[in-house]
């Protein structure tokens, strides 16, 4: 069984399945149907035809079926865009699970079955693929992704770079957790304007993000923090520097969140100082909530008990020998007023940044 897409898709896990499938899928051919009926002209397209090649771009899959190479009939394109959330499983015909309700797309053959549930599963020709690439911007997991031609957007552009970095025309694949990280390391306010950001700091934003995105390829979660830097902070299992925090894992300072086109946006003020280059009025405290999609440590659930189910915050409260009784908020005021408080750090010294792309050894490596 293998299945690396589950919630909060972003770019990373989507080459995770290109890769998986090709070593899978491609090359062989299948029965096509479509278990819930939403695909049921495209499973008839490509039933029967061979699963000829799949690439990821950004947060989009490709995958085509027949061709020339294959028969004499032109390819069939399945587009597939996983949304907030999404599947592409593969398991062994006697272990498949029976499809879901939202299961779009089944294939079966060679002792294989694979499930597709995804916002966008979408049949057409290479024109279809050709437009739909020509939408999309520079994704640092391809190896043909050009900052250059990427550098002259952004510089142009009066939108904030937490803006930019969120529009997939632009930065193909990066999503709202990678987006607070990157800006975090690179030291740059999400909300300074395109216009106003300086090359070297482009270049901060765009190693960072190869840098995490391929790190994301090859363990297959969001861990934006470097071991070493880890454990200089006195935190070896801090995964993340603010995103969902309350507090800036690296200064120890307070982070500010506010609303950036519909998505919560973070910031440590101290280590993304502003420069007067921008405004960010609606700034206030973030409000933590369990995350599903990237899970904290226990470590830093405890610091920032609002993470906390209610669940665990009565088991915690017990062992400290206080009240059970109240409101989550109340248990939470209740558990914070207990806790330890959280030490700042120091900075650890900036690391070499690699090339754009996956190489073949981080392929062999995937976890």
């Amino acid at each position: 069984f293998f299945s690396v897409v589950s919630s909060m898709v972003e770019g990373h896990s989507v080459h995770r399945i290109a890769v998986a499938h090709r070593r899978r899928l491609v090359g062989k051919t299948f029965k096509a149907t479509s278990p819930n009926g939403r695909f049921a002209a495209g499973a008839k397209a490509i039933n029967g035809r061979v699963f000829s090649q799949i690439e990821a771009v950004g947060k989009n899959l490709f995958a085509r079926f027949g061709g020339p190479d294959h028969d004499t009939s032109p390819p069939v394109v399945i587009h597939v865009h996983f949304g907030m959330s999404g599947k592409w499983t593969v398991h062994e015909a006697h272990k498949a699970p029976d499809p879901t309700p939202t299961t779009r797309l089944r294939l079966e053959g060679h002792g294989l079955i694979s499930h597709l549930s995804a916002m966008t599963v979408q049949e057409g020709g290479l024109d279809m693929e050709t437009q739909k690439l020509k939408s999309l911007g520079q994704d640092p997991l391809r190896a043909d992704a050009s900052p250059e031609a990427l550098w002259e957007r952004v510089r142009r552009s009066k939108k904030s770079i937490g803006q930019l970095l969120m529009d997939q025309s632009c930065f193909a694949g990066v999503g709202n957790i990678y987006r607070c990280e990157i800006l975090f390391k690179a030291g740059v306010h999400p909300q300074v304007p395109g216009t106003s950001l300086t090359y070297p700091e482009f270049e901060a934003i765009w190693a960072h993000s190869v840098a995490l995105l391929q790190r994301g390829f090859t363990c297959g979660s969001i861990l934006t923090v470097d071991p070493e830097e880890a454990k200089a902070l006195g935190k070896p299992k801090l995964r993340r520097y603010i995103y969902n925090s309350k507090w800036c894992g690296r200064c120890g300072g307070a982070v500010v969140a506010w609303d950036m086109a519909g998505r919560t946006c973070y910031a440590c003020p101290a280590c993304q100082p502003l420069g007067g280059r921008a405004e960010c009025q609606n700034a206030a405290e973030p409000a933590v909530f369990p995350s599903h999609c990237v899970r904290d440590t226990d470590e830093d659930r405890l610091a920032q008990p609002a993470k906390l189910t209610v669940p665990e915050l009565k088991t915690h409260l017990k062992a400290l020998g206080l009240a059970l009784t109240g409101r989550k908020a109340e248990l939470v005021q209740r558990l914070a007023a207990a806790a330890a408080a959280q030490a700042p750090g120091v900075t650890a010294a900036p690391r070499a940044l690699p090339a754009p792309g996956i190489s073949p050894e981080a392929e062999d490596h995937m976890l």
